[in-house]
């Protein structure tokens, strides 16, 4: 679960970890993560719409604590949907010590 800082409009619904865009515009993501365990690999996707738009990994396998980052600008539809999905691994303090942000660029 994250701990929301900002969240102007109320765009992010904290129950369901997802984003909806309220307009369509170009929107820009990013998000951080850390693994906890050395003999693990990490992925974290950013799903828009339930389908993968980008990927980050973490796999070194000597290292306990590892970092992933990743962030793209997204074209969205009004109500189109952004989450992040823990697709192997598990993270250093469950979402506690990653990050997750959004912000509309460009309305259109």
């Amino acid at each position: 679960r994250f701990q929301v800082l900002v969240n102007i409009g109320n765009h992010f619904d904290l129950a369901s970890s997802i984003f909806v865009a309220p307009r369509k515009g170009i929107y820009s993501f990013s998000f951080h993560v850390v693994k906890v365990y050395n003999r693990q690999t990490i992925q974290v996707s950013l799903m828009q719409n339930g389908y993968p738009v980008i990927s980050a990994f973490a796999g070194d396998q000597d290292v306990t604590r590892e970092a992933a980052s990743n962030g793209v600008l997204l074209l969205m539809e009004r109500e189109d949907k952004v989450h992040l999905k823990l697709e192997r691994g598990n993270l250093m303090g469950g979402w506690k010590y990653s990050t997750f942000s959004g912000f509309l660029v460009f309305p259109l």
